[in-house]
């Protein structure tokens, strides 16, 4: 679908109680420090840039949780009965046609992050889970505008556009 936003984006954020797993007392910390609205503004002005435009604002739910709540979604919409680092729900079918005066925020989906998931994959990449945030956000965030990466091809060039997101965040 590719869809994109020409100025703003309302975000609603919901942050599930964690339960502490793998995650220090500093993850914790780092995670509440998070400008996740701030991050998904700045990326979608970036990929207004391209023809095809959005309505005016939009919004979209981020939900931080665990290994155990994302396995059961994982499991009931993807028939995958393990955990997952992102899922990205998109609220929209690809190519629609919005109407040039819609005064309502166009509600783009939901993104579900493991964050033990996330601070696992951080330690073994040895980066910071604030980047790896990053990166899982992004990638969710591209979904709901409807990339995909079902071969090789694909996958690099979502790769490349997460690549412009996370380097737009000075991360």
């Amino acid at each position: 679908m590719n869809i994109t936003v020409e100025q703003s984006i309302d975000a609603i954020i919901y942050v599930e109680h964690v339960e502490q797993g793998d995650l220090s007392a500093a993850d914790l910390l780092e995670i509440d420090s998070i400008p996740w609205v701030n991050w998904f503004e700045a990326w979608l002005q970036l990929l207004g840039s391209t023809p095809t435009k959005l309505a005016k604002s939009c919004e979209l739910s981020l939900r931080l949780t665990s290994d155990r709540q994302i396995q059961t979604f994982n499991h009931q919409y993807r028939s995958l009965d393990q955990p997952t680092d992102v899922l990205a729900f998109a609220a929209t079918e690809a190519n629609i046609t919005l109407p040039p005066d819609l005064a309502e925020p166009l509600y783009l989906g939901d993104i579900i992050i493991s964050l033990d998931t996330a601070a696992r994959q951080a330690r073994e990449q040895q980066h910071p889970l604030r980047v790896e945030l990053a990166w899982l956000a992004s990638h969710g965030l591209l979904h709901l505008l409807g990339w995909d990466h079902p071969d090789d091809r694909s996958l690099e060039q979502m790769l490349e556009q997460q690549s412009k997101l996370i380097q737009l965040i000075n991360i």
